[in-house]
């Protein structure tokens, strides 16, 4: 079985924010350690149930996108060895594989997400208004459908326990400057479109992303946190794929599936799901990573 981690402790380390999945902790030098934890959320609350693995599945896909993508933008990791920074007596193996180093930047205040294909929430605003994003769609799309060409959908950066909420570009203008927002968007079409060229290589149709990115003192702007993960993408394999309904995915989708069933009103605190049902996102997660990246866990 992977080793399991639900919540980090690194005693001596300044724990500075606890999210869904990863516990970020303050290093000397404006560096963080980031620690991809295997704890499991949807519709943005966290589940009482783990992930065996989850995390360094993860940290592994977003290391190999980061590499795959450090020529359109330059990202947050630091190349050290993570046992330099964990405190003495720490089970160095446990964290080894799901933790990364990496520069302390001022956050984004907005998740940016590419959207090629009108699924989730967008196919939602787009019954009801036609539009996405404050960006007019043509009439008459499917479910599922691809769209004309990838659109930037920006979001509300939700807090443990919210729930995240589409923007138009022009609240993130206003927000953050019409320069900064123009180079977040253009680096998050350039990620999706080099991301999706590669996937469909593998069999795999990216329907959307979700990225983040910060800035350093100078303003220079940074892609961080996770990338290209099934915890942040929808990963449909390409042969299943069919318009007008709900493709397989290699993500949560077996964990929002049996929510849907139950009698839950998806705030916190969250229903147990039942092993069977983890162990298949488990193995949906490590088929994303082996065709994505050629990874395969022991």
């Amino acid at each position: 079985m992977p080793s399991t981690l639900l919540q980090s402790e690194l005693p001596g380390l300044d724990l500075i924010h606890r999210g869904k999945v990863r516990d970020v902790y303050a290093l000397p030098d404006n560096e963080l350690l980031i620690v991809a934890t295997d704890r499991l959320s949807a519709f943005d609350v966290v589940l009482p149930d783990p992930v065996p693995g989850k995390g360094e599945m993860l940290t592994r896909m977003s290391n190999f996108w980061f590499a795959q993508t450090a020529h359109l933008i330059p990202n947050h990791l630091i190349d050290r060895p993570i046992a330099e920074v964990l405190p003495a007596g720490v089970d160095v193996p446990l964290y080894a594989c799901r933790s990364v180093i990496s520069k302390r930047l001022k956050p984004v205040p907005f998740e940016a997400i590419a959207r090629g294909y009108l699924i989730g929430s967008g196919w939602k605003d787009y019954q009801t208004a036609g539009s996405l994003c404050g960006i007019a769609l043509p009439k008459g799309l499917r479910l599922a459908e691809q769209l004309p060409e990838p659109i930037f959908t920006p979001s509300t950066k939700a807090a443990v326990g919210g729930h995240d909420e589409n923007v138009d570009f022009e609240k993130v203008v206003a927000r953050v400057g019409r320069e900064l927002a123009e180079q977040v968007r253009a680096a998050t079409l350039a990620i999706y479109a080099h991301a999706s060229a590669y996937a469909s290589t593998r069999g795999i149709l990216i329907a959307d992303t979700k990225l983040e990115f910060g800035t350093d003192a100078n303003g220079k702007l940074y892609v961080m946190d996770e990338m290209l993960t099934p915890d942040s993408s929808r990963f449909w394999p390409a042969d299943e794929y069919r318009v007008g309904i709900s493709p397989p995915s290699y993500d949560k989708q077996f964990v929002r599936d049996y929510l849907e069933t139950l009698d839950w009103n998806k705030q916190a605190p969250g229903p147990s799901i039942p092993a069977h049902i983890i162990d298949a996102t488990a193995a949906k997660y490590a088929e994303a990573l082996e065709r994505l990246a050629g990874i395969r866990l022991d």
